[in-house]
């Protein structure tokens, strides 16, 4: 059951990246994602990759690198598609946290090179990247609850309603396994795509506004000075 379990969790998490590299990849289309998240992204994927290794767990090894290429990819799009997330002062601030994970794996890799116990290498990674995984779900609902009138047609809701499915299935497997930093950050990743997923429904299904200027003009005006307009 647990092998099952670990392989549908693997299936969705393979499954859901690529909506949005469709999107993003063959349709140009990137507004509304943030640039932090996708760094993170990325870097997280190599983080868990390496968690997979040390721990000889194949469904940790075979999803973060599937995963890992779709994510890459939706994040080298976003880049080409927005000149100014490249400056360096714009990097500093979107990708300091991805380039101390990518520090934190290869260390990992080098202590149990030179030695170090395997096991306890793997249970400090989890540990840590756990918490800043928590961490990384955050940025691009926050970006969309900060401004409320951002265009979101570059976001897959499919994407989001997958990695329900793939956060609940990670969330069951990391407790069958006894792994707290598999089903805690998985849990926490959960939240964060109902509330994306609820974010979208109501960003694309709302009723369009009125321009305020409009409405005024028109409550203003007499009927005849609208016509006369018209005219």
């Amino acid at each position: 059951m647990i092998a099952a379990l670990g392989f549908l969790a693997a299936l969705f998490s393979i499954s859901l990246t690529w909506p949005q590299v469709w999107r993003s990849c063959r349709q140009g289309r990137t507004l509304g994602l943030s640039p932090t998240a996708g760094w993170l992204a990325v870097a997280l994927n190599l983080c868990w990759l390496t968690f997979g290794v040390l721990i000889g767990d194949p469904a940790q090894i075979v999803t973060n690198s599937v995963v890992g290429v779709g994510n890459s990819a939706v994040l080298i799009a976003l880049l080409l598609a927005r000149p100014d997330l490249r400056t360096r002062r714009v990097l500093l601030r979107t990708a300091s946290g991805a380039a101390g994970l990518v520090v934190l794996a290869v260390s990992s890799l080098a202590a149990v090179a030179l030695r170090a116990d395997a096991v306890a290498v793997a249970a400090t990674l989890s540990s840590v990247i756990s918490l800043v995984g928590a961490a990384a779900a955050l940025p691009q609902p926050l970006s969309l609850l900060r401004d409320r009138t951002q265009d979101v047609s570059g976001l897959s809701a499919a994407r989001y309603r997958l990695g329900v499915g793939s956060c609940a299935s990670w969330t069951s497997y990391g407790w069958l396994i006894d792994q707290p930093g598999v089903w805690l950050s998985a849990g926490f990743g959960l939240c964060c795509a109902l509330l994306m997923c609820a974010l979208l429904r109501a960003r694309r299904t709302g009723a369009p506004v009125r321009p305020v200027a409009l409405r005024r003009i028109r409550t203003a005006a007499p009927r005849g000075a609208l016509v006369a307009a018209a005219a």
